[in-house]
């Protein structure tokens, strides 16, 4: 194409130098069934009134308009209108990396608050400026203690999302670090089978709080264990569940990360979403990304700047901790009106209508004959239910009467059971219509 600068020569002599004798060589990585093998120049160009059309009518299927009772990750909440408000001020909406803090006082500030906000919530000492998303901050983490404890092995519970697992197995290779499965048959971690693990030179443990069948860990035990083999524990937390159950900083965690999708910002069909990373100070200058700080000028005003940001990100990125140097600041920002408009008490309460219509509508659901709970196990907001007949099927007819029914897990060999989230967004109409449903299907 005319705007890329490199000849032939230009190319040949970059391929020579990788060792590599043609372009796709590479993207060897990604799986051929995501490659595009068509030929764009058979296409034919469209008007722009024609693309604009298309693109809107796309556009148009990224909204939750039936009864959601999905989750896995990402939740139908109730995003106050000034949230976007306050964040499409142009001052927020274009600014981008505050390198000059003298001109970017307000972006620093709000960054700053966030990160206090997200230490009060997990309980930890530090948080950086935010990351890409709940998997990549997860993933980071378990960089880290590998760094830290220099030991390659990162023990996982079975019971995180399979698309963070997928995340982990591609940091991995990057890291040279080994991923270890600890089983969660029950739906809690196997106590007996991760002191084994230990036991064999393991960096740390990760884990989900509350974990991916919606169950409550309990991470002071969790903690205590892995800290009496040596090793560091990671949580990734769900930070509206935080506002009601014990943080993870007060069960001994070292780490903690997770999805701040939930504060403020939409579904939005999987993202930009916002990666939450927290830890111990004795952790901070291990920590991926970039730290706000508070100051004064020489006059004693109040300030704030980048305080803290490992250079090797930029200059030296073969010995870098982390090669993560940006974050997502606007959704960041999204989380910093959500939480001050909420406050402590509003978050609360979101937390506690989410915890009491689970458990209404799981009651519902297993007093229909044929449903029941996989799991015996305390519950946040999610939960899973085995079902009479093939999850994926009842998923499929629910959507005939406007219902997301939830997510099958066939992903962990149960093609029967079904995950189901509720939010605050349900009411007891919606959860009624969902399980008269169930019972006339």
């Amino acid at each position: 194409m005319p705007y890329i600068p490199n000849s032939d020569e230009d190319r040949k002599e970059m391929m020579d130098a990788l060792g590599i004798s043609k372009i796709e060589e590479l993207f060897s990585n990604i799986p051929e069934k995501h490659l595009i093998t068509d030929d764009w120049m058979e296409y034919p160009g469209k008007s722009e009134q024609a693309i604009v059309k298309e693109i809107r009518e796309i556009a148009g299927k990224n909204n939750v308009e039936n009864i959601s009772f999905l989750g896995g990750g990402a939740y139908d909440h109730y995003v106050p209108a000034m949230v976007n408000h306050v964040i499409s001020r142009s001052e927020f909406y274009t600014a981008y990396t505050p390198y000059q803090p003298e001109v970017s006082q307000g972006t620093l500030q709000a960054i700053f608050e966030y990160q206090t906000m997200i230490c009060e919530l997990t309980g930890m000492d530090v948080s950086n400026a935010s990351l890409y998303d709940g998997a990549s901050a997860i993933a980071e983490a378990a960089l880290l203690i590998t760094g830290h404890t220099k030991k390659k092995k990162v023990i996982i519970a079975s019971s995180i999302p399979s698309n963070y697992k997928k995340v982990f197995s591609t940091y991995s290779k990057g890291g040279k670090y080994e991923i270890v499965e600890v089983s969660c048959d029950d739906g809690l971690i196997d106590r007996d089978q991760l002191k084994g693990l230990l036991k064999d030179d393991a960096a740390g443990l990760v884990v989900q709080y509350p974990n991916y069948f919606g169950n409550i860990e309990n991470l002071t035990e969790l903690s205590e264990i892995v800290h009496e083999a040596g090793g560091l524990m990671i949580v990734s937390a769900n930070p509206i569940a935080l506002a009601i159950l014990k943080s993870p900083g007060e069960c001994g965690v070292d780490i903690v990360t997770g999805e701040g999708q939930v504060l403020g910002n939409d579904m939005n069909w999987g993202g930009p979403y916002l990666g939450i990373f927290a830890a111990k100070k004795e952790l901070i200058r291990k920590m991926p990304g970039r730290i706000i700080g508070k100051t004064e000028d020489v006059d004693g005003k109040q300030g704030f700047v980048l305080s803290l940001q490992t250079r090797e990100q930029h200059i030296r990125r073969e010995k870098a901790t982390s090669n993560i140097c940006t974050n997502q600041g606007l959704i960041a920002l999204k989380a910093v009106v959500y939480m001050t408009l909420m406050g402590k008490v509003g978050i609360k309460e979101v937390a506690k209508q989410c915890m009491q219509k689970a458990h209404y509508l799981s009651d519902k659901i297993c007093a229909i004959p044929g449903f029941k709970m996989k799991f015996d196990k305390p519950f946040f907001h999610e939960f899973v239910i085995s079902c009479p007949k093939r999850a994926e099927e009842i998923c499929d007819r629910m959507l005939d009467d406007d219902i997301y029914a939830g997510i099958p897990l066939d992903d962990i060999g149960d093609s029967n059971a079904i995950l189901i989230a509720v939010t605050e967004q349900r009411t007891k109409d919606e959860m009624d219509y969902f399980a008269e449903k169930l019972r006339k299907l």
